[in-house]
């Protein structure tokens, strides 16, 4: 099967060399002809560092270079039998792109968004065929990150999901399947990881290196949430969080922070500016953290049960099975394990005790604990894994 990518960025390239590398022909094409040209020179002197560092052999780098093949139009596609965009992250442009998609393929040509933040039933929506719609949401960068988020609109084509899915596996990774709710799974999830770090700073309960500290060296996670959101960029962070935020109608639980908002009018995007939480500049002095293991634990524990309860509802909810629910903050943000298996470990009445003991202090309904969470606290009971 042919596969066509519209928009040759850094995550439209990057699932070129994806499907292209799993055995498919790609067009890839991009509105902007020296942005193409760019990417598909970038492919070629990626594939070649790929063979010279022995991760690819020259033979298997040379002919997933020439299955990829830049396309002058969209009428290059019409013999596609999947077609991925991976343009601007705008409901009305994606939308317009698919109409004009729908004109050019054939009526067995799957129609697929990377969208990671917009609603892939308004998509669909833009169709005649909206059945023939789905998300597959990748994660940045494609060619690295195993996770891959497949998404059923409200009009998909029963079963359409799951043959995704099998499709996604077959390119070498670790598809999951999630509702079309605001952030899917792990944009959802991984909210409070960011959101509850915020807060507690904002309270002064603790610096920034201080909590950064307590959740990588106590917590086991990989980023501090504060080194993590400058790594990622606010402009792309603060977005999503915003776009979250509004898409569950301004539920509390995923309020923006106004400290993060300040660093992104300023202009201080992170690491690719040189400041953000942390200054980059050649011969900044890091911050020393306060290396207190009873302060660090109790910020732990407050994220964690944030985490914990998020997974949780959205289990109770739906969104996705437990076994995905694990294997997309394992595989896609690289927790330290599932936040259900850790729910398990701690006991769901501790986490749910910590919540309340939030909720009780703060009367903020942030806190309020899943549905799904109290029953089990109260029944004794374990989150069911498989």
């Amino acid at each position: 099967m042919t596969i066509g990518i519209v928009g040759s960025g850094a995550m439209g390239a990057g699932i070129a060399q994806v499907v292209a590398q799993a055995g498919h022909p790609v067009r890839l094409f991009d509105q902007d002809a020296a942005a193409l040209a760019r990417a598909t020179a970038g492919l070629a002197a990626t594939l070649g560092k790929l063979a010279e560092k022995g991760k690819l052999t020259p033979e298997v780098a040379a002919a997933t270079k020439a299955r990829i093949s830049p396309a002058a139009s969209l009428g290059e596609l019409a013999g596609c039998g999947l077609v991925l965009e991976a343009i601007v992250e705008k409901l009305e442009a994606k939308q317009q792109l698919f109409r004009e998609l729908e004109v050019v393929v054939g009526e067995e040509c799957l129609l697929a968004t990377n969208t990671s933040s917009l609603s892939v039933t308004a998509i669909a929506a833009a169709c005649q065929q909206p059945e023939r719609c789905v998300g597959i949401h990748f994660f940045n960068p494609a060619p690295v990150l195993p996770l891959v988020e497949v998404v059923a609109a409200a009009q998909t084509r029963p079963g359409l999901a799951d043959e995704v899915r099998t499709l996604v596996q077959s390119w070498g990774k670790r598809p999951v399947l999630a509702q079309d709710t605001p952030g899917f799974i792990v944009n959802r999830v991984a909210r409070p990881f960011y959101g509850e770090a915020l807060r507690i700073l904002e309270e002064g309960l603790a610096d920034i290196a201080t909590i950064d500290w307590a959740l990588t060296e106590l917590g086991g996670f990989r980023m501090g949430p504060f080194a993590l959101m400058d790594f990622i960029g606010h402009d792309v962070n603060f977005r999503v969080t915003e776009a979250v935020f509004a898409a569950f109608f301004f539920d509390p639980r995923y309020r923006p922070s106004f400290r993060q908002q300040q660093l992104l009018l300023a202009g201080y995007l992170g690491c690719k500016t040189g400041r953000g939480f942390y200054d980059y500049a050649s011969g900044a002095v890091p911050p020393t953290p306060t290396r207190d293991a009873v302060l660090g634990q109790r910020l732990v524990q407050r994220v964690l049960a944030m985490l914990i309860n998020e997974a949780a509802d959205a289990l109770y909810l739906g969104v996705a099975s437990a076994a995905d629910l694990e294997t997309a903050m394992t595989a896609g943000v690289n927790y330290p394990k599932g936040l259900l298996a850790w729910a398990n470990e701690l006991g769901p009445a501790h986490v749910l005790a910590t919540l309340d003991g939030l909720f009780a202090e703060y009367h903020d309904p942030r806190y309020r604990a899943s549905p799904l969470l109290r029953r089990l606290a109260r029944t004794h009971q374990l989150f069911e894994l498989a």
